[in-house]
């Protein structure tokens, strides 16, 4: 990752510790970075909870972990006088092409376990839970050793800080499924359920969420942001970014640039061009290749083309144009990409990751592959292009063109997509299918092989078809 910090107008807000030695342990992280650690946690103490929150509030800190929404604004979703509530962190980061949450666990765990102690005392939580993924055990344990640290120094359980506010942390280590990173069903993991969502309403996680009780669950990266916001302040924060997108944001750029890696960015002001191409960040495209197509927000998110790379990284213009920022992992593939194998490799890694609930999502994601994998293996027919849209329309439904319209790109799309199923991952399948049919329609078709054509009838008992002029 490349060293921002002798930019000044651009502070590393959660990153500043990544290039440290050590900075995973107490010691470092109290005498490095963009702030002392655990002083943002000092400075909300000396103020009310209330004015914690108002201050996140002000600050239009959006969340991190895909759906963007205002940290503040959820937490002020708390019913009142409803008590114990809990913080639950989110860290089952598992969508493919993202790992930016996984290098702030394991690089900088004590602002995450700060960030998760500052957003309990704004609501008022008895209980931290941290729960992160199965298959990242360096995360765990990095974290598990900050926690013992932070016990020690008086900063995890009663009276933090020689104050009255007290609260347990408590570790959990998924078993590895990428559904449980929908909150509701991170919740169901928490309590010991099999990890299937919830229907909502009425089970809102800030209403009724991890034991029927008043639940807050945050990303990993949305937590880090409090202690700077906390030590630096609302205007500060303010500063960079935009008006509706203040702030930086971590993203993990991957694919075919010649520096993949975890950048932190201004929100807003940076492009995607920049993203790419400069030399702080991506560098270029790798060997000299034209940009082809990237996935904007990880791999639910509706492919982008050479036409939107100078979008801003900013919500609003990412969703207006068709897709989303999502996860903050950017996909970058070059002409050299054939596009029916990437959307394979999606739609394959959805398919496998249902959890069976609902019926379009567990049916449709397994038919989409087999298609998918029909058409791979060379024995596609012309009739499952439409097929793959149509099973596509019965999870998402559309409608959905069958060609992309160069003058608008993606806007034909509808978005966000509309869903028959309790979360979006079933959805989530319909976008690299939607996006690759629009755009490389022929790529589809000059895989499909006619054989399916002539008429099984006409050739003898056991015979394989192998060919035929159109019916």
């Amino acid at each position: 990752m490349t060293d921002q910090s002798t930019d000044p107008a651009v502070p590393r807000v959660v990153s500043s510790r990544f290039d440290v030695a050590d900075a995973h342990t107490l010691e470092v992280y109290r005498t490095t970075g963009s702030f002392p650690g655990y002083a943002g946690l000092a400075a909300a103490l000396e103020r009310t909870p209330d004015e914690v929150r108002e201050s996140v509030v002000a600050a239009t800190l959006l969340g991190r972990g895909g759906a963007g929404f205002p940290a503040g604004v959820k937490w002020g979703f708390c019913p009142p006088g409803v008590w114990p509530r809990y913080v639950v962190v989110n860290g089952d980061e598992s969508e493919p092409g993202t790992y930016k949450d996984r290098m702030l666990m394991e690089r900088d765990p004590h602002q995450l376990i700060e960030g998760a102690l500052i957003a309990a005392y704004a609501i008022g939580a008895a209980q931290v839970f941290l729960y992160v993924r199965g298959e990242m055990p360096h995360a765990q344990e990095r974290i598990a050793a900050a926690l013992n640290e932070a016990l020690a120094a008086g900063l995890v359980g009663r009276n933090i800080l020689g104050t009255d506010f007290s609260v347990d942390v408590l570790l959990h280590w998924g078993a590895g499924a990428y559904i449980v990173g929908e909150e509701t069903a991170l919740i169901e993991s928490l309590e010991g359920n099999r990890g299937m969502p919830r229907l909502k309403p009425p089970f809102f996680p800030a209403a009724k969420g991890l034991y029927m009780r008043p639940t807050i669950v945050n990303n990993v990266e949305t937590l880090a942001n409090l202690p700077w916001l906390m030590h630096h302040g609302v205007d500060a924060y303010r500063a960079v970014g935009t008006e509706t997108s203040p702030g930086t944001r971590l993203i993990a750029l991957s694919g075919h640039v010649r520096r993949p890696g975890v950048y932190e960015v201004p929100q807003g002001t940076t492009t995607f061009r920049d993203l790419f191409h400069d030399e702080r960040y991506g560098g270029g495209i790798r060997d000299g290749n034209e940009l082809k197509m990237f996935i904007p927000g990880g791999a639910s998110a509706p492919w982008f083309f050479p036409e939107q790379i100078d979008l801003p990284l900013e919500a609003r213009p990412v969703g207006a144009a068709g897709s989303m920022l999502g996860s903050g992992a950017v996909v970058v593939m070059d002409e050299t990409t054939d596009a029916v194998e990437a959307c394979y490799s999606l739609v394959r890694f959805f398919a496998r990751e249902s959890c069976g609930k609902c019926t379009p999502c567990r049916e449709g994601t397994t038919w989409e592959e087999k298609i998918l994998e029909r058409i791979l293996e060379g024995h596609g027919r012309p009739s499952d292009i439409d097929l793959l849209l149509d099973v596509a329309d019965n999870i998402s439904p559309g409608p959905y063109p069958v060609a992309a319209d160069p003058e608008h790109g993606l806007e034909a799309v509808p978005f966000p997509p509309k869903q028959t199923t309790i979360c979006p991952l079933g959805p989530s399948s319909v976008a690299p299918i939607t996006s690759a049919i629009r755009r490389f329609r022929s790529e589809f078709e000059a895989r499909i092989t006619r054989r399916d054509l002539i008429p099984v009838s006409s050739a003898a008992p056991g015979a394989a078809v192998t060919g035929g002029d159109d019916v």
